[in-house]
Parts: structure tokens; C-alpha cells; sequence
């Protein structure tokens, strides 16, 4: 049977635990996420792209939760070429590394380093793969990872490393979605089964994908970014602090539905991550799924 997950990308951003979304008496780390997962059955951790983490901190996770939960894992910005502050890298590692206080980038880094930090990142995720929870790791490639020979080749090798664990793929380079360009890239996923992230996001910027609705293996992801005006303001806030409305999550049931045809299993995330605009619009975008099929999507 066809699996509709819908979730959001943070359970711990500080504007939602300002917002009142949390009931009182809900205040620690432990609670917020045993209520989380009590309104959802599926999340994002965006936390992971600025530092690797614990492997304790994720067995916090797993144990916090209930058996069928899944947990998407960002991928540590290094590990998707964006540039990293040394302090986000392992302590010993970056002992080794000669940073002078700049950024770090992948393609500076010597080879070993590089194994190390693929193996410690992805074997901190252990305790949620054992336990059937871990769903994809979410590579999101930077507005410079244009589509190249080279490019495709280090997806490839990102799956590899991975395996057996899931990666999804999400652009933000338009060169991967052009129309000249849109078949060739979906038909490279689907030829190594790797799931094609789908967004809604702004339009009319450089870094801007179309919302293209596409399944290139047996899970399909959608990330909903909001569609803010203020989408190159330095502000995270204001990038994404967008509330969809009803009528544009409505425009988006049948493309999820279709989705949901097409894979075994379909994550829907919000990442509108501003007060608690992701959760109202996820709960929305449950209710509105069960409303259209008379099936609820599971929550």
C-alpha cells in the first residue's frame, strides 16, 4: 500500500517554540519531539547540514519516538560542497586541516579526510537505520552545482557511499531543470534510482527550480520552501517565514496524489520553518488530502 508521509523540516526552531504551538507543560527536548510525533509520522533534520551529529543525540531520537516514524537527515554541508566553518568539523579532523579561519570546501580537503567524514556522519545514523526509521538522506546541492559530467559522476558517488542508505537529490542550480535540460537530468535518476526532490519554492531567481512533479524511484519528495518575496534577504526568517493559504495547498493535492501512484512511498515536507507555519500547513495539507480521497494521509 502507498505511503503519503506528510512532516515538516524542524520540531525545534525557536520562533515555533515561541508560538505557541507546544502546549504548556511541553518543554523539554524529550517532550516537544514525543508530541511532534504525535501530530506526524514523518520529519526533517535540517540541524545536521551545520554540524554532523552525536550519535548518542540520534539515539535520542530513535528511542523518543514511535515504532514507524522516519526521520529524513540533511546531509553536512561538506559533504554537498557547501562551504563549512571549521568549527562545525570534528575536533580531530580539524586539527588536521589548515582552515586559517576560512571556510572549508570539499575539493581543498585531502582524500582521507574526506572517507572520515562520510564514515563518522553516516555511521551516526545507525541507531536510526537499525531501528527501520531512517528514511533518505537529503542531499541539497548549492546554486553553483550546475549540471556537468563531474556532477553527476559525485552523485553517483554520494549513492555509493550511502548505501544502504537512501539519498533523495534537490537542485537549486536552474541548469538541472531548463527545458533543454529537464529529461536528461530525471532520466540520469531514474537510471540509478534516485530520488528526484520536487519543491515549491520562489520563481524569477537564479537559484530557483520549477515545481516540476516527477518520480525517479520508489520514493518521492516533495519540499515545500514558501513563496516569499524576500527570498534573497539574509534573514532566514524572512526567506522562509510564508504561510501558505489554503487555496495554494489545494493546487498541490493532485500532483502529491499523482506521486503517490507512481512510488512505493511519498515524504512531504514543509520547510516554511517560521513560528508554527509549517506545522498549521502540514495539518492542513493532511486534512485536504484525506478530504479529496476520503483516505487520510497519514498523520
Amino acid at each position: 500500500m502507498t505511503r503519503l508521509l506528510v512532516g515538516t523540516a524542524s520540531w525545534t526552531d525557536p520562533t515555533l517554540l515561541e508560538s505557541g504551538w507546544y502546549p504548556d507543560g511541553v518543554t523539554t527536548a524529550e517532550e516537544r519531539l514525543a508530541y511532534y510525533a504525535s501530530h506526524f509520522p514523518l520529519v526533517e533534520v535540517d540541524s545536521t547540514y551545520y554540524g554532523p551529529p552525536a550519535e548518542r543525540t540520534v539515539e535520542y531520537w530513535r528511542d523518543r519516538t514511535p515504532d514507524g516514524f522516519t526521520f529524513n537527515i540533511k546531509a553536512f554541508s561538506l559533504l554537498t560542497h557547501h562551504p563549512t566553518r571549521p568549527e562545525a568539523l570534528y575536533k580531530d579532523l580539524r586539527e588536521r586541516v589548515a582552515a586559517n579561519g576560512k571556510n572549508l570546501y570539499l575539493r581543498s580537503l585531502d582524500s582521507a579526510i574526506v572517507d572520515e567524514v562520510w564514515d563518522r556522519f553516516l555511521q551516526a545514523l545507525t541507531p536510526l537505520e537499525n531501528a527501520g526509521k531512517l528514511g533518505a538522506v537529503l542531499l541539497q546541492f548549492p546554486r553553483w552545482f550546475s549540471i556537468s559530467r563531474d556532477h553527476k559522476r559525485y552523485i553517483l558517488e554520494c549513492k555509493r557511499r550511502c548505501e544502504p542508505v537512501r539519498i533523495c537529490v534537490e537542485f537549486r542550480n536552474r541548469t538541472w531543470m531548463s527545458e533543454e535540460n529537464q529529461a536528461e537530468t530525471l532520466d540520469f535518476l531514474a537510471s540509478y534510482a534516485v530520488p528526484y526532490v520536487c519543491v515549491d519554492m520562489p520563481q524569477g531567481y537564479p537559484c530557483s527550480i520549477p515545481p516540476v512533479v516527477a518520480v525517479t524511484a520508489d520514493l518521492a519528495v516533495v519540499r515545500f520552501h514558501g513563496r516569499s518575496k524576500k527570498w534573497t534577504s539574509r534573514d532566514i526568517h524572512e526567506r522562509f517565514g510564508y504561510l501558505y493559504s489554503e487555496a495554494e495547498l489545494r493546487e498541490w493535492v493532485p500532483r502529491l496524489r499523482t506521486l503517490a501512484e507512481k512510488a512505493d512511498t511519498t515524504h512531504v515536507l514543509m520547510n516554511n520553518c517560521y513560528r508554527d507555519y509549517a506545522q498549521t500547513n502540514a495539518q492542513q495539507l493532511i486534512r485536504l488530502l484525506r478530504n479529496e480521497s476520503g483516505e487520510a494521509a497519514r498523520q
